[in-house]
């Protein structure tokens, strides 16, 4: 399985203070027994990947970043070009519109460099920049993973707000996942 970066070997985690939204700015506050390190990637390495009945996975912490815009035609491209001209990557996204009922336009993304996308997506126009904290958790691109996963949250009691996924290299799938105490929920699958 891929990862990314190791920090020394050592792992590091944030959590949510007072999350009362989940669009709101996420304070980061390093988790017990945590290295921290200053990285200005939004993506944090998390414990080593977990095997138990046949499906291996892997937890991060990310921040992903939500932008509103007035829905355009070529909005699409003019927030890709945006991100590309400051040289920032885009781990994970959707974009979606409601046009028909508020001509706006939200993309949700995790890119590599948090700071460089605010100012990007500030200078082309976006209404609303907010960031939070979300799991990234990237597991095998096979049938009952994602069920998996959702079971482990679950049978904790902790409740999933929303999701995200795609498959990467055909082998795995990525997953970002907010849920309602992701600190709780990283601990869980970290255990698996």
């Amino acid at each position: 399985m891929g990862h990314l970066p190791s920090t020394g070997g050592k792992s590091i985690f944030y959590e949510d203070k007072g999350d009362k939204s989940m669009a709101k700015a996420a304070t980061k506050v390093p988790v017990k027994n945590a290295t921290t390190t200053a990285v200005r990637s939004a993506v944090k390495e998390a414990p080593a990947a977990k095997k138990s009945m046949g499906t291996a996975f892997t937890a991060k912490t990310a921040k992903e970043i939500s932008a509103t815009f007035a829905d355009t035609v070529g909005l699409t491209a003019k927030v890709a070009a945006a991100l590309a001209a400051e040289n920032v990557n885009i781990l994970a996204g959707t974009g979606y519109s409601a046009s028909g009922m508020r001509r706006k336009a939200t993309f949700t993304l995790i890119v590599d460099d948090l700071v460089k996308a605010e100012k990007a997506l500030e200078k082309i126009g976006a209404d609303d920049v907010q960031d939070s904290s979300v799991i990234m958790v990237e597991m095998a691109n096979k049938v009952g993973a994602l069920e998996r996963i959702s079971a482990i949250i679950a049978n904790a009691g902790i409740n999933i707000y929303y999701f995200y996924s795609t498959t990467s290299s055909g082998k795995t799938a990525t997953c970002v996942i907010k849920t309602e105490d992701d600190k709780k929920t990283i601990k869980v699958l970290s255990q698996a």
